[in-house]
């Protein structure tokens, strides 16, 4: 039902498809956000946190599929490269307990399916996330505190397990 791609993920709505995680979370967030909206209503709140999701949405995958694939020197650089979008994005994440501040939101709607895959990012590349950006762990656990946060996200074990037997 993606007209263009021809992929997952599609939200149908009234019979209508929305395609691509971000403007998926977005669609969720406009439709159903009487409780707790995930986008500040602050237009300059609004565009830095979809300026944040879109960096993990361009970064963070393709990063992360560097450290799983390279080997040798090419290894290094994928895992520098990795590394480096995580200090980059643990500098914006700052003193605060969620990329939103206070509460759980937008950006760390974008970024924390990818906790589930950084034992197979350390496994593959041979570094550790918490001895190299403590903070994102320590965010990513808070993250997971939340039942429907932990609940929805794969176990990183399986995780490992796919790409052993993908790559």
């Amino acid at each position: 039902m993606n007209p263009i791609h021809k992929k997952i993920p599609v939200l149908i709505h009234y019979g209508k498809p929305i395609s691509e995680s971000l403007i998926i979370v977005e669609y969720i967030d406009e439709v159903w956000n009487e409780k707790s909206p995930l986008l500040p209503t602050d237009p300059y709140q609004k565009s830095q946190a979809k300026f944040w999701g879109d960096y993990i949405d361009k970064k963070f995958y393709a990063a992360g599929r560097k450290v799983r694939t390279s080997k040798g020197e090419d290894q290094e650089n994928a895992n520098k490269e990795y590394i480096e979008i995580l200090k980059v994005l643990k500098g914006e994440l700052g003193e605060n307990p969620y990329f939103g501040g206070e509460k759980f939101g937008f950006v760390d709607v974008a970024l924390i399916p990818f906790y589930s895959w950084f034992y197979a990012y350390e496994t593959c590349g041979n570094f550790s996330i918490e001895e190299e950006c403590p903070k994102i762990v320590s965010w990513a656990k808070k993250c997971m505190e939340i039942e429907c946060v932990s609940q929805s996200l794969p176990d990183s074990g399986k995780i490992y397990e796919f790409v052993l037997t993908y790559y």
